[in-house]
């Protein structure tokens, strides 16, 4: 549970950003991974998926990913992903 005092765990913080992806990926792959591991290289996750992400990520954190952001680059990683959500939020990078 989220204290006033407890940033880190806010959705808009990286780590709470880290936190909703990793369990938005676990529940929706039945399998934990790591924020640094390469989603689509290691065969966990289809192109298809990555546009599941990019709505997730829309919805989620209140963003539009449009034009070069849609780059396959950006969504590797949950480190890049919550790289480009405090970007497009206009919070700086992580």
């Amino acid at each position: 549970m989220t204290t006033s005092t407890d940033r880190s765990a806010e959705p808009g913080s990286a780590a709470g950003a880290e936190a909703s992806l990793l369990g938005f990926l676990a529940s929706r792959t039945k399998k934990d991974w790591d924020a640094d591991t390469d989603l689509f290289a290691s065969g966990g996750l289809s192109s298809l998926f990555a546009m599941e992400l990019v709505v997730y990520l829309e919805e989620t954190f209140d963003i539009e990913i449009a034009g070069a952001d849609l780059r396959l680059d950006n969504f590797r990683t949950v480190t890049r992903m919550v790289s480009l959500v405090r970007r497009l939020a206009g919070s700086g990078s992580a």
